[in-house]
């Protein structure tokens, strides 16, 4: 890998931790190994340890688990279309009718 290669993302850098992992690597290892070839771009020991700790704790999945709490909506032409096909009246109509 050249020192122009392209940023990774978190989870290939996850990846990365988890394959060290398995050979038997220390953080402080894998930490130092990671910067010297990714330099800027790669993670903070902080989450090279952290990672590697679940790794080590038997975690298998390199992506974030998930969040609680409402999930993301987006109103778009098409949702607010499809709503108005849905109740087969027009969007004034139902407002009147309450």
């Amino acid at each position: 890998m050249s020192a122009e290669s392209p940023n990774l993302s978190s989870i290939e850098h996850r990846a990365v931790i988890k394959y060290f992992v398995k050979k038997g690597k220390t953080p402080k290892e894998i930490f130092e190994d990671m910067v010297s070839v990714l330099q800027e771009s790669a993670p903070s020991n902080a989450m090279v340890k952290k990672w590697a700790r679940l790794f080590q704790q038997g975690r298998e999945s390199c992506e974030d688990d998930p969040r609680p709490g409402r999930p993301v909506t987006v109103v778009t032409e098409e949702n607010v279309e499809n709503r108005k096909i849905s109740t087969g009246r027009p969007k004034n109509k139902i407002m009147a009718d309450s």
